[in-house]
């Protein structure tokens, strides 16, 4: 046999990275440097340095957009972006199939939410941006959001604006290493299969500064994260990816959680179809809004924009506004020592799949008028929790590029046996926070409100 022959060792690598949680630990442990004032304070001057605009306007102002006069959809001459279209949605089988229509927004581009890291003093940072979303509340509408916040539409200049700055970090390997990349969902109930990778990227080699960016602790955003309407969705989805693994036991098995999802999305099937926007029974186009007859879920309304600091300084684009604050929350108990939180199935029109969601999610004024059997489960227990069993508390508006005002109240409740016992309905399950945190490495299993839930466990009291 010659040399050539003998075939080649192959360098393996351990499939896990030993060095990370530790780094993660670390770093959610150090609060040094700026304190949550000074960054507040950071935030304040730039939201007053950088010239903001946000007005309503009706539809017949909106430039490049217009309704298709075939279908009724809202598009955009380019072809690109966004549409406003409808959709027909059944979840499940006969008998007690759910059915019904709506608007959605369809964006079937992937883009990047991505956050660039660098160690300190042996402390791992992330650069966050203070950037403004059109949508989100006033006087917010400047949040610290990830290093990069683009659609493919965004970074490819389908808009003609300026470079996205610190792109390269996360279109070339070379210039780091990778803690996490996951495609995750968007919001199932006003998207149709929305997708976005998020990204977290060690740089190698000096990064350039700039005064809309701070290198923060994750401790730093963790207290950040007790504020009200200061740190953005994309952010918070992105850093609910660098949760640790830590217990290894838990009340059901990593197994049974996956058969018990499984099953469930065999259950409740979503099938959608687009339809005309035009063909939506139940809504209406007016000058200014599309809105359902009996004002409620939502409006698609439109918007004139200036900002300073994004790519483009001007322009125009319609939003979906919800009607009313929502309410979002995780129920929690600790089992045998290991804390856990009460999942629910959530199959939702925009879905691929049902997600694991938090235990409460939506908006109440939209059950008024129902009686207790008709609000959705566990909801009363969450809005009339004792103060004292409330470990988490902050508004934290939705993704504000494509919402408009859409705000909820995110929780976390201690629970007990009396209101939420371990048996608990089909849709849902106790699972312990650690197997949330590995199930959201991969897509489509956790929905993106409670990845928020799942980031804000830290930061509770």
């Amino acid at each position: 046999m010659t040399t050539t022959d003998i075939p080649r060792r192959r360098s393996l690598k351990a499939r896990e990275d030993a060095t990370l949680a530790d780094l993660v630990a670390r770093s959610a442990a150090a609060s040094a440097g700026e304190s949550v004032a000074e960054l507040r304070g950071w935030l304040h001057r730039r939201r007053k340095e950088i010239p903001f605009g946000v007005d309503r306007i009706p539809f017949a102002e909106l430039d490049g957009w217009s309704f298709a006069p075939e279908t009724g959809n809202l598009v955009h001459r380019s072809g690109r972006f966004f549409t406003v279209e409808g959709l027909h949605v059944s979840i499940g089988e006969q008998p007690g199939r759910a059915e019904w229509l709506q608007p959605i927004i369809v964006q079937p581009e992937v883009g990047i939410l991505g956050i660039l890291a660098k160690e300190f003093g042996g402390v791992l940072h992330f650069l966050m941006q203070a950037k403004m979303e059109p949508g989100n509340p006033e006087p917010e509408l400047l949040q610290l959001s990830p290093t990069v916040q683009a659609t493919y539409s965004n970074y490819t200049k389908v808009h003609n604006g300026a470079d996205v700055r610190y792109l390269e970090y996360f279109t070339d390997p070379s210039r780091g290493r990778i803690l996490s990349d996951v495609l995750q969902s968007e919001h199932g109930a006003w998207f149709h299969r929305k997708r976005n990778r998020n990204m977290i990227v060690q740089a190698v080699g000096p990064v350039p500064d700039h005064e809309d960016f701070r290198w923060l602790t994750l401790g730093q955003i963790h207290e950040l994260l007790r504020h009200d309407n200061t740190v953005n969705l994309d952010a918070r989805s992105v850093l609910a990816g660098l949760q640790p693994s830590r217990a290894p036991y838990a009340l059901h098995s990593d197994t049974e959680v996956l058969s018990w999802l499984a099953a469930r999305r065999s259950m409740s099937q979503i099938r959608s179809e687009r339809i005309p926007l035009a063909a939506v029974p139940g809504w209406s186009r007016g000058t200014s809004a599309v809105v359902h007859e009996d004002a409620r879920y939502f409006r698609v309304v439109a918007l004139s924009v200036h900002a300073g600091s994004r790519e483009v300084n001007q322009w125009t684009q319609p939003l979906i506004e919800p009607c009313g604050q929502g309410v979002v929350a995780f129920l929690t108990r600790t089992i045998e020592g290991v804390p856990h939180v009460l999942v629910h199935a959530r199959a939702e029109g925009g879905f691929v799949d049902a997600e694991l969601g938090p235990t409460v999610q939506c908006i109440p004024a939209n059950y008024a008028h129902l009686p207790a059997t008709g609000r959705p489960p566990f909801l009363d227990v969450v809005t009339n929790a004792d103060p004292a069993r409330i470990r988490y508390s902050a508004l934290h508006s939705e993704e504000g590029g494509r919402f408009l005002d859409a705000v909820s109240r995110y929780l976390i409740v201690d629970a007990d046996e009396s209101d939420s016992p371990l048996d608990v309905p089909p849709d849902f399950r106790w699972i312990s926070r650690d197997q949330l945190a590995s199930l959201n490495r991969y897509s489509h299993y956790v929905s993106i409100q409670a990845r928020t839930l799942l980031l804000c466990m830290n930061a509770q009291r």
